[in-house]
């Protein structure tokens, strides 16, 4: 079947089945799905749509923004609208405290960084109080897009001590691996997972739409001794990512 064909009315736009923007979106999310409208693929034109369906242009924009908005259409300027490749999503667990490097290591995938930050500078509120510093002590700090395969996964803002990390330059890879040459590898953290839609300087680093949905997550890490060592913001593409903990029953 080709896209002309597939997006004719006639059975599947209906006057009682629901809005007639989520009817349509629901349609094009089908032909992803049923790969009639492939990878790299561009959309027909708004206007052709809305010819072929009867719906009207602001009803087709409609749809197509909250395909944009799900990940699953990208706009090019001057050139349309475009099925996005397909994002291979990872697994991470919950129950083990481990640095981004090792888990795409595990997965076969090579991680590079693009820095955005790195060096020493005067604690913010949020990273005295989490760190235990004073205004007037230092912190070393490391602010990095991390990439997977070639690909932008995430946003990682990290913050430590002077005397746990003094000098942040050493980190070229693996934060972890860093620590733990010197001893001061953290053994348990908390972490605060929280949904988010990617604001436009966020959603620019990580390749997806302003508006997309993204995983916000505060990790704050100690040492064995109970000593917090590591105050870490990150932002997740919402696309690439399943954190999953396994859960038993207490006695």
């Amino acid at each position: 079947m080709n896209v002309t064909d597939f997006l004719r009315p006639e059975g599947w736009l209906g006057q009682n089945s629901g809005p007639r923007y989520v009817q349509l979106r629901q349609r094009l999310e089908q032909g992803i799905e049923d790969g009639i409208l492939a990878p790299n693929s561009s959309l027909p034109p708004e206007r052709e749509i809305a010819e072929l369906t009867d719906l009207s242009r602001v009803t087709v924009r409609k749809a197509i923004q909250e395909l944009v908005r799900k990940g699953a259409i990208e706009q090019r300027q001057g050139s349309g609208s475009f099925v996005r490749e397909p994002v291979a999503k990872v697994e991470q667990s919950l129950s083990h405290l481990t640095s981004f490097t090792e888990d795409m290591e595990r997965r076969g995938l090579n991680t590079t960084s693009t820095w955005l930050e790195r060096g020493i500078f005067l604690p913010s509120p949020e990273e005295m109080m989490a760190l235990g510093l004073s205004a007037n002590e230092q912190v070393a700090r490391i602010h990095r897009l991390r990439q997977a395969g070639g690909r932008p996964m995430a946003l990682e803002r990290a913050a430590l001590p002077l005397d746990i990390l003094p000098n942040p330059t050493e980190v070229t890879g693996s934060l972890y691996s860093v620590l733990e040459q010197t001893g001061f590898r953290p053994v348990r953290a908390i972490q605060k997972i929280s949904a988010i839609n990617l604001e436009a300087p966020e959603a620019e680093l990580l390749d997806v739409a302003e508006g997309t949905a993204g995983l916000r997550i505060q990790r704050t890490s100690y040492l064995e001794s109970g000593r917090v060592a590591e105050l870490t913001r990150s932002i997740y593409r919402g696309d690439a990512y399943d954190f999953v903990a396994e859960l038993r029953l207490s006695n």
